[in-house]
């Protein structure tokens, strides 16, 4: 809790904490709330101002909410998480596995600029003014801090950037760009679908299995049906370990999206009729709480 924000109130959920302020709700790791130098969120469908089956935290210009009512979300959501919109700087997702680095001359793309790039499923930054921002209904969000280095990573992994090893590929753009070493990240494992809800063909697991994570197999259970439940967050874990993280670094929120679809956007819960979720990720500068 950031000082002056004794109204807030949280509630813990999974591994992570339901916060709220000025009627705006997100959810974050209390232990990552505990490393200095970061700040990071993850929205709810609570406190924005769009209607219908966009309502009311929608935070996605792609779903035909009015921009107006996107962006006025994204304001209002920053002001009550403690991020500065005009920081903001948004990927823009195909479900592959490409990495950009982003700095200050990139801030308001995908925001308040139009998106510059078709395809761009993970984030990284070594500069303070720049807020990461990625976006989910059910795919996987990953979180990556380098307190060595002053770094951060977001990474977007639905089935397809899972099997395609997306958290390897943000560790290993840190190294790459900041020389991040993996036994001092730190990453967290936000709110997706859930093993129990989750259920795939044969045909995902055929092409999951293929791809380089570890033992991808030991990552699906067959169900009665003649079909696969698929555990993201089991294997974006794994994925993380083969990248060299320390388990003791790596955190899971076990919050299933379409279990909590009245908090939570799910695409499957929702048909696909629904809005977007976003993780916001930024630097905090050296001296500020």
């Amino acid at each position: 809790m950031r000082k002056g924000d004794s109204n807030m109130r949280k509630i813990p959920m999974g591994e992570m904490a339901y916060q709220e302020k000025n009627g705006v709700g997100w959810l974050t790791f209390p232990s990552w709330d505990a490393l200095p130098g970061v700040r990071h969120a993850f929205s709810t469908r609570i406190g924005g101002v769009s209607e219908g089956p966009f309502a009311s935290m929608n935070l996605n210009f792609g779903r035909g909410d009015p921009r107006e009512h996107v962006e006025e979300n994204f304001r209002r959501f920053c002001d009550a998480a403690g991020f500065s919109f005009d920081t903001l700087a948004a990927s823009a997702q195909d479900h592959h596995t490409e990495i950009r680095r982003m700095t200050v001359a990139d801030c308001g793309v995908g925001i308040t600029r139009p998106k510059d790039r078709e395809s761009v499923d993970g984030l990284v930054t070594n500069e303070p003014g720049v807020t990461l921002v990625t976006y989910y209904a059910d795919c996987t969000p990953l979180f990556f801090f380098d307190p060595v280095h002053r770094a951060i990573g977001l990474g977007h992994a639905g089935w397809r950037g899972t099997a395609a090893g997306m958290a390897l590929c943000v560790a290993e753009r840190m190294q790459k760009e900041f020389g991040t070493d993996p036994r001092e990240l730190f990453a967290a494992i936000g709110p997706a679908i859930g093993p129990c809800c989750y259920e795939v063909d044969e045909a995902v697991r055929r092409v999951f299995c293929a791809g380089p994570l570890p033992e991808a197999a030991s990552y699906f259970t067959a169900a009665s049906n003649g079909r696969y439940q698929l555990d993201l967050w089991r294997a974006n874990k794994g994925a993380l370990l083969a990248a060299g993280l320390l388990p003791e670094h790596i955190t899971t929120a076990h919050l299933c999206t379409r279990c909590n679809h009245r908090l939570l956007w799910s695409h499957r819960a929702t048909g696909g009729v629904r809005g977007g979720l976003a993780a916001f990720l930024t630097l905090v500068p050296e001296g500020e709480g």
